[in-house]
Formats: C-alpha cells, structure tokens, sequence
C-alpha cells in the first residue's frame, strides 16, 4: 500500500527539484506527540512539504499537552508563537474562550477559498471541535481508551489468549490469576482522569458535569462524584492493596510498562498502539473497555481523547494561505486513513473508515476496530457526547491528584472524588467570571 505513495512522492520531489528555486513560507507547528507518534508528524510534514514548492511546514515537538499549551501561552506574550497548535480535546473551551488567539479554521477556509465540510468528519469527532456545525479547529487526532493484555503471559497464567475480559469483574479474575504466577502487576491504566473518570462515566452512562456534560451550555458543575465512580475508584484501591492493580502515574508510564511485560492487562489510549507494537516481544491482545455488568445501561459508548489543530492570530499572511492548504493536504482521505492505520488513532472522516475498511486493514488486523466499535457502540446520550468545560486541563490535575491520595490510602475514595467535584467547581467558577 506504501509503494505508490512513495513513488508519487518521489515525482512531486523531482519536480520540485528540478523547478526554479524559490522562498518557502515556513510554517511552524508545535505538538504533542512523542516517540513513534512524532515521527508519524514528522512523516506528515515532509510529505505535505514534498507535494508543493510553496510553503514548508516545520513540526516541534513542545513536550505533552500541558506542556506544549503552557509553552504557547508564553510565546503569545512575545509573538514568537507558531500558526497551528495542537491542543487536547479538554482544552477545547478554554480555546474557545481566549479572545483575539484563535482563528477559526471554518472562517481561515472560507477566506483562503478553500473547502473543509464539517460533516465529512464524524459527528463523534466533529462535535467536540464545533460552535453551532462550524469547525473552530482540525480534528487531527482522535483516541479512546481500549483494552490490552498480553497473550503470552495469559497462556501462562491458564487463561483464555483469544477473550480479552469484558467486564470489571472478569479483570479481576484475570489480574488474580497473573499476580499467583508472578507477574509484577496484573492491571494498570493510562491518564487515570481520562480513563477512570470521564470513560468510565460515559461507559456506563453516567453524567460528568451538568448543562449535558458542558456541552449544553456554560454554568455546568461536575457531579460525578455519585456511588458507581467511587464504588470504582473503591475497587482500585483495593486490588492495588492485593497486588491486582498498580499505579502507572499521570500519562502514559503505563504504556511502557505494559510492553516491557511488568503488566499483563493495560487500559490506555487507542492510539498507544503504534508505540506498543514497535516494543513488545509478545503477541498482542485487544479488547473494548471492561464494564461493571450490574450497572443499568453499560455499556454505552467511550468518548475521544487527542486533539485538534488550532491555528493561532497574529501571523503573517502567507502563513494563512499556507496553513489553509496544509489542513486540506491533511484532510485527504488517503492521508486520513493512513494516519489512521498508522498511529490507531481513529479515522476521522467517513472516507478514510470507508477508504480502510474497503482495503480489507480491519480483517487483516484484528482488534484495529476495536476503538471505531467502541465509540459508536450506542447513539450517544448527553452523558457519552463528550465534555466542554472551561480549564479543565487543571481540573483533571485536580481529579488525578484526588485520586492519587484514595491509592496511596491517603483518604477514601469518596473523600477523594467529593473534593475533586468541590475543587474542580471551584476552578468552573473562576473560568466563568475571569474576563478571557
């Protein structure tokens, strides 16, 4: 499938070479994707560069999401900030909500005459990005959480290598039965705010906040402080004790624990799985989110994670006319859908899913459409649309620190999960009478 790509490439190279040299635009772009990721941003970049003789995008990699906001928040200060900035999915209100910084994407189309339909991309994906059906940033990369356990150490611990465990109490059998034959760590998770609070909600479908999650409207307040949460957060605490579960840290620790086999069972993003087939020694099993099975509803569907592509003000003009072309390269559906293949980040146009499926990738790669059957499992409810709620990339340190002090014993799980809704309303509040 790569050849005739790379053959195209060639010819645009040779003709670009071979054609009178001119100034190329720069375009700077700072992200948030490390290790085999960045280099899958790298690998966009260049194509797009060898494809037209205008404009150079230049990728940078400015550490995880926080990190990378933080460090164009700064460079806004001194205009020394680049045109497009990837921003986390959470971010996406407080983006909406910084006045003069953001340049819609539907409007920076528009007037460089160029078309991107919101509804080429899927309303799951869509939805988050938004403002009354008009896209304010590029979808670029869309993740939920699934399920992945190693086949190898299951045949040793006497368990099924083709059932990936469906239901939280079936995890527990299995993290039991790898701990008795020594594996260091049954069961770990990613981004534990992510995944055991906002999936683990819309999974079982239960509201994170009020006003449909933020999604309806401003004055939402969290509230998933309810009994299933911290009957949850409750279990954890007491499989980590036993040996069952243990604590991988704030981002993606996990993912390297799982593929140096430390752990036999991991929930982390869908898009860990390029890094992780690059570093297992062992055969790779695949599952949807596990559920508890007594809670009425579950399963529902997951809700995204990753980001999009914001492009920033105060940039020259050329810039513009480079960047609206660069989102249009990205938006092909050749491009999408091997940036889906690639990475396993979801496809985020019907015609790049259509484009993979018609392929045969699916068949020939089991467990790939684990994320695409997980997001879609259901029509979504106002509790499994997603969340838009203002800083809430500080609420989520809010949440995981909580949660941090319930494992280490620190304080019960409910206290832990009814001052994260207390501190993170407090922070809603001071988002929503701070002029932006």
């Amino acid at each position: 499938m790569r050849m005739p790509r790379l053959i195209a490439v060639a010819a645009i190279a040779w003709a670009t070479l071979s054609s009178p040299a001119a100034a190329l635009t720069e375009i700077h772009w700072w992200h948030a994707m490390p290790g085999e990721l960045g280099r899958e941003v790298e690998r966009l970049a260049s194509d797009f560069n060898l494809s037209q003789s205008a404009y150079k995008v230049i990728p940078t990699y400015k550490g995880l999401y926080t990190e990378t906001m933080t460090a164009a928040l700064f460079a806004l200060r001194s205009k020394q900030h680049p045109a497009i900035l990837q921003a986390a999915e959470v971010a996406t209100a407080t983006m909406m909500a910084s006045k003069g910084v953001v340049y819609p994407v539907h409007q920076l189309m528009r007037e460089q005459g160029m078309e991107l339909a919101p509804d080429a991309f899927l309303p799951a994906v869509a939805g988050y990005y938004s403002d009354n059906g008009q896209l304010l940033s590029f979808p670029f990369n869309a993740s939920t959480p699934i399920l992945y356990y190693n086949k190898d150490q299951f045949r040793l611990a006497g368990l099924d290598p083709d059932k990936a465990p469906a239901t939280w109490p079936e995890v527990e059998a299995a993290a039991r039965k790898l701990a008795e034959k020594k594996i260091p760590c049954g069961l770990t998770t990613g981004w534990p705010s992510w995944i055991n609070v906002e999936n683990f909600s819309a999974f079982h479908n239960l509201p994170i906040a009020s006003q449909d999650n933020g999604m309806g409207g401003t004055g939402a307040r969290l509230q998933f402080n309810n009994l299933v949460v911290t009957g949850h957060l409750s279990t954890l605490v007491e499989w980590q004790k036993n040996g069952w579960f243990d604590y991988s840290g704030r981002t993606n620790d996990a993912e390297r624990r799982f593929y140096k086999s430390e752990c036999g069972i991991l929930i982390s993003s869908s898009a860990a799985r390029a890094d992780i087939i690059a570093n297992a020694s062992f055969e790779i099993g695949y599952g949807l989110l596990p559920y508890w099975p007594n809670v009425a509803g579950a399963p529902q569907n997951s809700i995204i994670g990753g980001g999009s592509l914001w492009v920033l003000r105060d940039r020259p003009e050329a810039e513009y006319k480079g960047v609206a072309a660069f989102l249009s390269f990205l938006s092909r559906p050749e491009v999408q859908a091997q940036w889906h293949q690639w990475t396993g980040y979801l496809p985020t146009t019907h015609a790049a899913y259509e484009q993979t499926r018609a392929l045969g990738f699916y068949e020939r790669n089991p467990g790939t459409d684990i994320s695409i059957r997980q997001i879609t499992l259901n029509p979504p409810t106002a509790n499994s649309r997603g969340l838009r709620l203002g800083s809430y990339v500080v609420i989520r340190d809010i949440i995981q620190e909580e949660i941090e002090d319930a494992l280490a014993g620190r304080k019960s799980a409910k206290t832990a999960l009814d001052n994260a809704v207390q501190r993170g309303n407090e922070v809603l509040i001071r988002f929503e009478t701070t002029d932006q």
